[in-house]
Formats: C-alpha cells, sequence, structure tokens
C-alpha cells in the first residue's frame, strides 16, 4: 500500500465516524509563547483544550506537519543513526472535544489497524496508565476494560506515568494514554522473544504506532490536579512508522516516504545506498533534513541566528555536514533534491509547490555559505595544529570557540583530530557548552503563577478595538509572571480595546484606570488565543470595573505604518511582477518593515516608482473598506492572498484600499489621506530570494526628509553654496582617488629602495640568507616588503621589526625551502621573540606576525633572533 493510499485511508475512515477532516496547520507557530515548532498533531486544538476557542466541530481529524528538535522532544542526535527517529513528521489523529471518549478512540482504532490496514492482530500490544501514587491516580481500568474485548490480557501491558500520562506541559491540561505498539519482528524472532519485554524499550522493530490521550484533569502550577468539566480524546499516530508496518519495512527510511529521496541523493554522490552505514547514515540524515527545512521555509520560517531560525539553520548545517563528511559533496547540492520532495507531496501540501523557487534558493544559499564556514573551520583548526604542534588532547575551549563562534561542529573536530592521532578535550568542551546553555536557561527562565480567577464563568475576550480605544472592563483573571528576575502581571479583561500583538503589528500600550488611579499597560500579547495585559502592577480593586484605555497617539501611528505596508505590498506587485509575496513584516509606531519575494536586488529607478505609486494612493485618501467575517472563498473572489505559514478559520477580515486587497486582522486608518507621507528608508536582502524594505510615514518621514535637505545644506556650504554639489563630491572624489595613486606610488619606490638596501645587508649563514632589521613602516609596508624580498632571496630568514602607535610588532618570514630542510617554523620562531616585547602572536610555517607591549624589547628579539639558525 502506498504511503498516499494510507493517508487517504485514514481520512476516509473517520469521515465515516463522522469527523471533520481539516487541513495541517503551519509547522512553525507564531501565537504561542511556549512553542516555536507545532511538535504533535494536537497544538493547534490547544486553544479548545484551555478553553480559550469554541468548538466548531466536536469530532476532526487530519494530518498535521510536526517538528521535533528542540526541548523537551529532542530527538536530532538520534536522527539518521536509528530507523525509526524524524526531526519532522507527519501525525495522523482524530480529536473528541467533550464528545466521545474511550471506549469509541479504543474501538475506532483497533478496527482502522486490523479490519482497514489489515495489520495481524497478534502483532499489536496496548499499553494503559498504571496509576501515580504521587497524584492519588489509581490505574486505569476503564480502559484495560475496554481493550480486554479486543486483544487478551497479557498483551494489555501497565505503563508508568513518563510513559501511559501525557501533559501538554509544566501546567494544563493532561490525562491517561493508552498506546499500540506494533512488532515487526520475523516470526522466529517473535518465538524466541515475547514482544511484551521489548514494549517501550527502545526495540527497533517493536516500535509505538499511536498513542490515544484521554484527557480529563488539568494540571495546576503548583503540581496538583483538577477535574476538566469535559473530557476530551486526542490521539496521534506516526505516519512513517504506520507506512512501515505496512509496507513490510524495518526502517521507516526503507518506505516510499524517504527512499525517493535518498536515491537522489545517492544519484548526485555517486554513492549505493545500503552497502556502507557511514554513508547510509549521511543520506538518511539529508533525506529527513530536508523534508524539515523545506517544510519551515514554505511555511515562512527562514533560517537565522535567532530562535526558530536557528532551529532551521542548526538541522540544515548537520545535513550538510554529514554529507560533507561521509559523502564528500563539497558543494551545494541538497536544493537539487528539493524538487523530489515537492513532487511526493506537493499535493497534500501545496505550500511546497507554490514557494519551490523560494525554498530552492534559499536551500542553496545556506549550503553555500556553510561550506564556506566549514572552510574557514578547517583552516582554523590546521593553524591550531601548527601552534600546538605533538599529541595532546585539543584544546576543548579552542574547540568550544570553532563551535560558537563559528559554527564548527564539534563531532567534525573529533574527527579531524583523530586523523592527527589526537582526541579533543570534550571535558574543557562540555564546559563551555554548559556554561552557554545556562546563560540561555537563565535569559529565558519564566515562572508562571496559577490564574486568579474573578469571573469564572466569562467566556473568550471581546475585542472592541476596532471601534473604539477606551471602555469600561472587568478582570476575568489575572497571574504572577517572573522573568530575568522581574514580577509582573498578566491581566485578561472580559472586553478590551488593546490590540495584541498579531501579524507583525505590535501590541498595544495604554492603562487601566480606577477611582483616578492608573496602572500602565506596557504590552499586549496573545497567548493560545487569550489576550492578555501586561503590567508591572494590578488595580487596587482587581474584582472591580476598571476603565481600559488605549494609548491613542501611538495606535494612530502604528495605524498609519499598517496600512502603508498593504499599499507597499500593492505597489511592489505592480511594479515589479505578481511573484512578489509577503514574507514577514513589523509594524511599529515609529517605522514599518515589510519583507517579501523577490530574486533580486532592486533598481534604484523600482524603488522610485514604488514610493511614487504608495504616496499617489495616500494622496487618492482611498476610504477603508472592512469585512470582518467573510467566508474565506468570497474572500478569494475578491482578489485577498492568504500567505502561506499563516492559519485562517472559515470566516475572515478583509481590508480594503482601492485595489489593494489584503486578509488582516490588524487595526487600520480610515482612509489612506490620514498616513500624510510614505518614504523607504532601506532597500537591502535578507535571505536568498527575500527582500526587506524599511520606512517611515507621517512625522516620522517628514522628520526623515528634513534631515536628509540639513545635510545637502551643510554640504552646499562646505563647498561654497555650490549650483552642483552632486558634481562638487564627485570631483573631490576623484581628486582623492588621484591623491590615493599618487601615495601608493611613493610608497612602492620606498619600498623598493629600502629593499635595495635591505639586500646588500644580508648575512648567508651555512646556506641560509638571514636578516634581521628595525625599520620605521606600517605592517602593510612590512609585509609587502618582505614579499619583495623573498623573490630575490631562495634561502631566506628574516625577522623585522617596527613600531606604530608605539605598539611593537615583530615579522617573520622564512623560505619554504627552509622550512622543509632546516625545520624553520615562522610561527614558532615568532612566538619565542614575542616574549621580548611582552606579546604574542603565531602564522604559517613561513610567514607569522606577533604584537607586544613593549617596544624597547625589540633590540633584545633581532637578537635573539639569530640563534635560529641552524
Amino acid at each position: 500500500m502506498k504511503s498516499s493510499e494510507i493517508r487517504e485511508k485514514f481520512f476516509e475512515f473517520f469521515r465515516t465516524k463522522q469527523h471533520t477532516i481539516v487541513p495541517s496547520a503551519p509547522m512553525v507557530i507564531k501565537d504561542d509563547p511556549t512553542l516555536m515548532f507545532t511538535n504533535a498533531g494536537m497544538n493547534q486544538f490547544k486553544d479548545i483544550f484551555l478553553g480559550h476557542a469554541p468548538v466548531s466541530s466536536p469530532r476532526i481529524a487530519d494530518s498535521q506537519k510536526c517538528l521535533r528538535v528542540s526541548g523537551k522532544h529532542n530527538d536530532l542526535e538520534e536522527v539518521g543513526h536509528d530507523t525509526y527517529h524524524h526531526t519532522m513528521f507527519e501525525m495522523l489523529g482524530n480529536w473528541s472535544f467533550g464528545d466521545y471518549f474511550k471506549k469509541e478512540a479504543i474501538d475506532w482504532a483497533w478496527e482502522l489497524l486490523t479490519q482497514v490496514y489489515g495489520i495481524p492482530k497478534d502483532k499489536l500490544f496496548v499499553t494503559v496508565f498504571g496509576g501515580d501514587a504521587s497524584d492519588g491516580l489509581a490505574l486505569d481500568e476503564e480502559a484495560r476494560g475496554y481493550w480486554k474485548a479486543h486483544l487478551p490480557e497479557d498483551r494489555i501491558l501497565l505503563g508508568s506515568k513518563k510513559d501511559n500520562f501525557w501533559e501538554m506541559g509544566e501546567s494544563g491540561p493532561c490525562g491517561p494514554c493508552s498506546e499500540i505498539h506494533v512488532d515487526l519482528r520475523t516470526e522466529s524472532e517473535r518465538r524466541q522473544v515475547p514482544g511484551q519485554s521489548l514494549v517501550n524499550h527502545d526495540h527497533p522493530q517493536v516500535v509505538e504506532v499511536w498513542n490515544l490521550v484521554f484527557i480529563e484533569f488539568n494540571r495546576r502550577a503548583d503540581g496538583s490536579l483538577e477535574k476538566l468539566p469535559a473530557s476530551h480524546v486526542d490521539t496521534g499516530m506516526g505516519f512513517e512508522r504506520l507506512c512501515m508496518a505496512l509496507q513490510g519495512k524495518t526502517s521507516n527510511y526503507d518506505t516510499d516516504v524517504f527512499q525517493p529521496l535518498i536515491q537522489k541523493i545517492s544519484e548526485i554522490a555517486g554513492i549505493p545506498y545500503g552497502q556502507d552505514k557511514l554513508t547510509d547514515i549521511a543520506m538518511r540524515v539529508v533525506a529527513d533534513h530536508l523534508r524539515a527545512v523545506a517544510f519551515a521555509i514554505a511555511d515562512g520560517q527562514l533560517p537565522s541566528n535567532v530562535r526558530a531560525g536557528y532551529v532551521i539553520r542548526r538541522i540544515l548545517r548537520r545535513a550538510i555536514r554529514y554529507a560533507f563528511t561521509f559523502l564528500k559533496l563539497e558543494e551545494p547540492f541538497i536544493y537539487q533534491v528539493f524538487p523530489v520532495l515537492a513532487g511526493q507531496m506537493g499535493d497534500v501540501f501545496p505550500e511546497l509547490r507554490a514557494q519551490r523557487e523560494l525554498v530552492s534558493r534559499v536551500i542553496a544559499e545556506e549550503e553555500h555559505s556553510f561550506l564556506k564556514t566549514l572552510s574557514l573551520g578547517i583552516q582554523r583548526f590546521q593553524h591550531y595544529l601548527l601552534q600546538h604542534p605533538g599529541d595532546a588532547p585539543i584544546d576543548g575551549a579552542f574547540a568550544f570557540e570553532l563551535f560558537d563562534t563559528y559554527g564548527f561542529p564539534v563531532d567534525l573536530t573529533r574527527l579531524m583530530a583523530r586523523e592527527q592521532g589526537r582526541e579533543v578535550d570534550m571535558q574543557g568542551f562540555e564546559k563551555g557548552l554548559s556554561a552557554q546553555k545556562e546563560r540561555s536557561r537563565a535569559d529565558a527562565a519564566t515562572e508562571l503563577g496559577d490564574w486568579t480567577l474573578l469571573m469564572p464563568e466569562a467566556e473568550e475576550t471581546r475585542f472592541t478595538g476596532y471601534d473604539e480605544l477606551s471602555c469600561e472592563a472587568r478582570i476575568v483573571k489575572y497571574r504572577q509572571v517572573t522573568a530575568r528576575n522581574k514580577t509582573l502581571y498578566q491581566v485578561v479583561l472580559d472586553r478590551t480595546p488593546f490590540y495584541a500583538e498579531s501579524g507583525g503589528q505590535v501590541g498595544d500600550r495604554g492603562w487601566l484606570e480606577q477611582d483616578g488611579k492608573r496602572v500602565a499597560v506596557t504590552d499586549t500579547r496573545k497567548e493560545n488565543n487569550l489576550i492578555v495585559h501586561l503590567t508591572d502592577e494590578l488595580p487596587y480593586y482587581p474584582e472591580q470595573p476598571v476603565l481600559a484605555s488605549v494609548d491613542g497617539e501611538a495606535r494612530t501611528r502604528t495605524e498609519c505604518n499598517h496600512s502603508a505596508t498593504h499599499l507597499l505590498h500593492h505597489a511592489l506587485r505592480a511594479v515589479l511582477g505578481s511573484h512578489v509575496e509577503q514574507k514577514g513584516s513589523l509594524v511599529e509606531p515609529d517605522r514599518l518593515r515589510f519583507d517579501f519575494s523577490h530574486f533580486a536586488r532592486m533598481e534604484a529607478s523600482e524603488v522610485v516608482a514604488v514610493e511614487q505609486m504608495v504616496n499617489r494612493l495616500v494622496r487618492s485618501n482611498a476610504a477603508r473598506d472592512e469585512h470582518r467575517a467573510m467566508p474565506m472563498a468570497q474572500a478569494r473572489e475578491m482578489g485577498a492572498m492568504a500567505l502561506f505559514g499563516e492559519k485562517y478559520g472559515d470566516e475572515v477580515r478583509v481590508i480594503r484600499f482601492g485595489d489593494s486587497v489584503e486578509l488582516c486582522g490588524g487595526t487600520h486608518v480610515e482612509s489612506t489621506g490620514r498616513i500624510g507621507l510614505f518614504k523607504i528608508t532601506s532597500e537591502s536582502g535578507i535571505a536568498a530570494g527575500v527582500r526587506r524594505i524599511e520606512a517611515v510615514t507621517g512625522e516620522a518621514a517628514q522628520a526623515f526628509l528634513e534631515d536628509k535637505v540639513n545635510q545637502l545644506e551643510e554640504i552646499h556650504a562646505l563647498f561654497k553654496n555650490s549650483k552642483d554639489p552632486v558634481r562638487s563630491v564627485k570631483e573631490l572624489i576623484e581628486t582623492q582617488k588621484e591623491t590615493e595613486r599618487r601615495l601608493r606610488e611613493l610608497e612602492s619606490g620606498q619600498v623598493q629602495g629600502l629593499r635595495n638596501e635591505l639586500l646588500a645587508r644580508v648575512k648567508e649563514v651555512d646556506g641560509v640568507q638571514f636578516l634581521a632589521a628595525r625599520l620605521d613602516l606600517n605592517p602593510k609596508q612590512v609585509k609587502d616588503l618582505a614579499f619583495e624580498l623573498s623573490r630575490s632571496l631562495p634561502a631566506m630568514f628574516l625577522v623585522i621589526g617596527s613600531v606604530n602607535d608605539n605598539k611593537p610588532m615583530l615579522t617573520v618570514m622564512v623560505s619554504e625551502s627552509l622550512t622543509a630542510s632546516r625545520g624553520l617554523h615562522a610561527g614558532n620562531i615568532v612566538r619565542e621573540l614575542a616574549r621580548h616585547i611582552q606579546g604574542g602572536g603565531g602564522g604559517q610555517p613561513h610567514f607569522a606576525t606577533a604584537g607586544g607591549k613593549d617596544p624597547s624589547g625589540i633590540e633584545k628579539a633581532l637578537e635573539a633572533a639569530e640563534s635560529f639558525l641552524p
């Protein structure tokens, strides 16, 4: 059975059980501060479990794309080495929100696996929660009783809290779970060792295939459990493992999910798959990691050095490193494998095909960049070996510096060290790594208190900020939060005019007022669909009404910038082409930033054309045409574009200014004339195929232009009010270039004269042409002179002392012939001589430099140089 058929049969089965089939949510999460990526099928329904969103359908099923690479579910280092761990994977799941519970979930899972998919019943084992005294929970007799209707008791195993009690996090909804495991071993193996003894013991052919979670409790911040008002079902079945079971394979990587990718990698590398353990691991790593990276980029997350972007970059670099080390692929190639993935999965996940060019370009650029990093790391490692000869372990601090500063993997450092018959001081490396992790933990540490409920009956917060900037409200709940040694409060209101940070627009600031006293709202955020107001203190009477008021001036400037991004998007598509799509934005009161797909630097004329079009739209004073609850299909008919990586409901909000039509939940001006003026301040590239425009509007744009005019007036004055200051600047630049050219000629003549003078001072000792001299030259002149002398002296040992800005410097150059025949090493020599100037340095065998603190020691260093003659 092909993987596409397996997925479709799952959907068909749950349609017959009255489930609504919903699309996968984006893999990259934007409105949940506790998660960067979707790591389980339930993530998109988290708001429902928490009671922050209404139930649209009591029964749902889907196939969710997930990523597990950091935090609690860190599988990265196991990926490729075993048969069933992955970074990106599909999770097939069915959910019940207050509808059916344990019996139906268990009966249907058994029916699907044994009757629809045809897995032999005697190959299946199940686990149930065995109870936990610390939580006062008994064995899940209810689940065990339902399982007894399907299989004998000796294949119903009791599991611990660790394996059979699912929790969303340190607090929140949770409950017992029941796992289904499949035994894929041969008949003879099954007769020798019973499968019961291998369940949950990391056996590669006795694996968990489906987990049925019965959510019936809430874990409070103090660790106690309370019963939820309604019980839910949350199941997750690993699609790749299911394919392995149904296709008769013993490895996920042997299924048709991975084999097309692996065969393409094998073709590019010219190495067959299945013949060597290390090259097989490398191919599996590349195939797996390509999937994770491609889906993340298609969802809008570009590789970077922060948060989610860093995780994606780290995954891709791991793939590049394995290919570089074991497949000997030293040029970009992973981007060439991506079309195979897009062809495989593009029907189910259309974003892969729609973003095909962007994904390929970003991967190719990242490959090129990291391969340069690997080359630099190898050079630094070789330089270290020259400075530290012998067989002593490689310094752990140096290995960590390569890893932390240059992104050079420590296992590659260890591999290169072993090739030299040396080891890496891993204890020293781990010390640096632990210190780094501790700093990161301290920065990210947040303590959340329990919510104090004042209005338990209240439903979700009503947002009134589209129509008003102030309203009377009541506090529904609040809690104390401690982060980075600072205490603040999260406050939830029953209604609020405050816009919560979302869609690139920053959250509103303002006040909660009560009896004439104001409590500042420093930010407003959306957490799991909950509008949360951040304050440094609570109103004096939390149970009493408050007047919630937004900072109107800041909101107005933010609205101007947000509406300007819509006009900018429209203008970019008109000037550059319809391939332009939004890839990110930031809208603040003082500026706006807009990222978009485009594969070349914008010409100056294009920037001007875009800016002029936006300002024409501003002057047209087009009125805002707003539709707050329009069916998605109708919005598309109007011309509104859905952005990949965003999650939309059945009904969407549409904002239209003339021909600009966008799906948007943000706040906007009533008409474009309110924007006043639009000015682009910069245009740059942030990734392959992604450009960034930064701009200002209104008074900020006016201030920007006034500053430019003032600068121009200053230039006018400097050129005695020239009628053409641009021409005057060009002439000045040309004059400077000519002056620099003449100066270089003079310096070259000086060096040539000095060269002839020094050649006359060379002393030959046993075939070595030795020269030690103090010269008043800058470092560049010294280096040029040294290489000039080497052309005339084939067996040269040169030492030059110089002083620049009262800082002494020593330069040593040794002809390559002497390095080989006499064992002279410039790096080692300069390091010894540097002691005389209270300094240090090093370099290559034939050329090295050292700096110091004591200029008076140069003469002693030059005298000591002769002692190195053989």
